[in-house]
């Protein structure tokens, strides 16, 4: 009797049983798994630790398209662009979780003057990269008051990955509605250099 016990299955019942729990397991995932990605709980955690951080130092945090423009934008009355300090204001750097991989010099911008809460803002801008391998990851818009930070995030390519040039020039979209009417002093964040202008919002 002991003998059969310990005798292993025959390999068609193994099977068998792998089919009769698999199938029904994937069927079961696919109907019901939610949509998106998968959930991340430190990353989740940190996404909200940042939010109330944020919150309770008085920042509202805006999502910004960033893009390399394949075609010319045009920009209708660009604002006046000065230089500005590199690096985070000490504030938000205090703030954030996070500090964004930023790039080391903001070469130049081409920026409107006024904008509309009704229709999205968008601006140019070149920056230079330390090295040929990071690329654009998107950026963030910052405001607090009468003050607005931009920026820009870059990740590291992986492996032998890299980017075609040092140089980027992108295009940062604001959605619409994302600004209140008023007056503000933009700043957009390099390392090294940074760019600021006047924006008036209707």
């Amino acid at each position: 009797m002991s003998g059969r016990a310990n005798r292993p299955w025959p390999l068609k019942w193994v099977a068998l049983v792998i089919v009769l729990v698999i199938v029904p397991y994937t069927i079961i995932t696919l109907r019901y798994r939610k949509p998106g990605h998968a959930f991340e709980p430190y990353q989740d955690i940190k996404d909200r630790a940042n939010v109330l951080r944020l919150l309770n130092a008085g920042f509202q945090r805006v999502a910004v398209d960033a893009e390399v423009p394949a075609d010319a934008v045009r920009i209708g009355s660009p604002a006046a662009v000065t230089n500005a300090p590199g690096g985070l204001p000490k504030e938000l750097r205090d703030t954030l979780v996070e500090v964004p991989l930023l790039p080391v010099d903001i070469e130049s911008v081409r920026a409107p003057a006024t904008a509309n809460t009704l229709f999205p803002y968008e601006f140019l801008f070149t920056c230079a990269m330390p090295d040929n391998k990071h690329q654009l990851g998107g950026a963030e818009l910052y405001v607090r008051n009468n003050e607005i930070v931009i920026t820009p995030d870059f990740e590291k390519l992986t492996g032998d990955l890299i980017s075609r040039s040092k140089e980027k020039a992108i295009l940062l979209t604001v959605p619409a509605g994302a600004l209140k009417p008023g007056q503000f002093r933009v700043t957009l964040v390099g390392q090294k250099a940074s760019r600021t202008w006047t924006l008036q919002v209707h």
